[in-house]
């Protein structure tokens, strides 16, 4: 069951000073903001409006995130922190005396409402930016960057040797359970680890003979992989079997059978990733599997020395000169960079509600096909480098005071990214799945945008 605001104040308050009521200036101006009622409306679709236990209020919740994003805090922290801070209590909405929201709680209605109700509350956010008339769109900038997922460096026999080891953990949990006890099983966890070690051992030899026996343990590792998935399938089956004749099997070992299910397949998917790369074919990166836990995350290179490769999704990013994210997309994959820039200003176009008078962004947008449809949607000023060796009359266009201002005005894109990245954990997405990520990023543009258009309205 919803609730939306929390209870009244206790009398504990009345008999505090007041010079611990008070609160930060930035806190003050968000709470200001987050009055609103449209802000709970995202909510309504994912809670009943009688039945249930009554939920976390949504002030609450909502308050609760801005911590969390705005102090980096994990959920256990964030919840700690709270528990210790009455100013903090008193902008999160929770009366002195009254328990703080379990961490769980907090993870459970993130992961319940998901990306629907953060778009939901980043689009509440910019339509009040544009009726207090603080929502700028005369020059929009656009850019893109990796945000990685919550994995470690992916290797093929890594994450075999993690595969089997949790194929095994499973298959011994189920027939502690009582289930699939006749079948014969062995447990390679010790097996596989060994093989992923001495990968590590020959790969400091550095030569032709080790990298012959590296590629000769990859193939052991397959074959045992294979075989582990297959006793993992039958276990599975049989198990598939018995919960179907009780009545009153354990909804945990239910899970425990499909979880075994995914990794099995899961399991399968890389073995067969390692035979192509061992025949000397690479395998393709829109499919490669790099994560048992994510199976949506992939590699994306994005030409960065550091970094020339990183896991995760691709995110673009569109804001204007008041730093303000005006639209935000996260995508499976690499996708090209072009293609999603006229749906990107269509977008804010439509929240703002007028088309934006120049539109810049990097090198790899530069298609003359994106110039063209942004000029066809009223853009007057478009600043798009071209790809490769512009023609004459484009180097002439290029030159232009106007446009080399707009492409300079640009990378100060990079700089929302970074402070993205920095402050508002787009570092690492911590929820898995494409969805997860979506609604990871979102939660972290509505807070960024939160503090910005609170000192924007404050100052207007």
């Amino acid at each position: 069951m919803l609730r939306t605001l929390n209870a009244q104040p206790t009398l504990w308050e009345a008999i505090l000073p007041e010079m611990c009521l008070g609160m930060p200036a930035e806190l003050e101006a968000v709470d200001r903001l987050l009055d609103d009622p449209a802000f709970f409306e995202p909510f309504r679709a994912h809670f009943h409006k009688v039945l249930g236990r009554p939920s976390v209020p949504i002030e609450t919740y909502l308050r609760l995130m801005f911590l969390k994003y705005r102090y980096r805090l994990g959920f256990e922290p964030l919840c700690r922190e709270v528990s210790d801070s009455i100013s903090w209590q008193r902008f999160c909405r929770i009366p002195l005396g009254v328990c703080v929201p379990h961490p769980t709680t907090l993870m459970k209605i993130t992961t319940r409402c998901g990306s629907s109700a953060v778009d939901g509350l980043n689009e509440a956010l910019l339509a009040k930016a544009a009726q207090a008339k603080v929502l700028k769109t005369n020059r929009v900038r656009a850019d893109t960057t990796v945000v990685p997922a919550d994995v470690c460096y992916p290797t093929d026999s890594g994450l075999l040797a993690r595969g089997v080891a949790k194929m095994a953990k499973a298959v011994e949990r189920l027939k502690s359970g009582g289930l699939a006890t006749r079948i014969a099983t062995r447990d390679r966890t010790r097996l596989v680890r060994s093989h992923a070690r001495s990968i590590a051992a020959n790969l400091r030899r550095r030569t032709d003979e080790a990298k012959d026996e590296v590629k000769a343990i990859n193939a052991r590792m397959v074959r045992i992989a294979g075989e582990a998935a297959r006793e993992a399938r039958r276990v599975a089956l049989e198990a598939r079997r018995v919960l179907r004749r009780q009545s009153q099997a354990p909804p945990k070992l239910a899970a425990v059978v499909s979880g075994l299910e995914v990794t099995a397949e899961r399991v399968e998917r890389i073995a067969r990733q390692t035979r192509q790369r061992l025949s000397g074919r690479v395998p393709d990166g829109a499919t490669r599997l790099v994560s048992l836990h994510d199976p949506d995350a992939r590699p994306i290179s994005k030409g960065r020395i550091g970094k020339p490769v990183e896991f995760g999704y691709k995110a673009q990013v569109v804001d204007n000169e008041d730093g303000v994210v005006l639209d935000h997309n996260v995508e499976i994959g690499n996708p090209p960079d072009a293609p999603m820039l006229a749906p990107a200003v269509a977008r804010v176009a439509r929240r703002a509600k007028r088309v934006p008078d120049a539109v810049t962004a990097d090198r790899g947008y530069g298609e003359s096909a994106v110039g063209e449809v942004l000029s066809e949607m009223g853009v007057k000023d478009v600043a798009l480098p071209t790809k490769g060796k512009p023609s004459a009359d484009r180097r002439v266009v290029e030159s232009t005071a106007g446009f080399q201002e707009l492409v300079r005005w640009r990378t100060g894109c990079e700089g929302r990214i970074s402070c993205l990245k920095r402050d508002f954990g787009w570092s690492r997405t911590r929820i898995d799945g494409l969805e997860g990520a979506r609604t990871w990023c979102g939660h972290g543009v509505f807070n960024h945008n939160l503090v910005k258009i609170a000192a924007l309205v404050e100052v207007d």
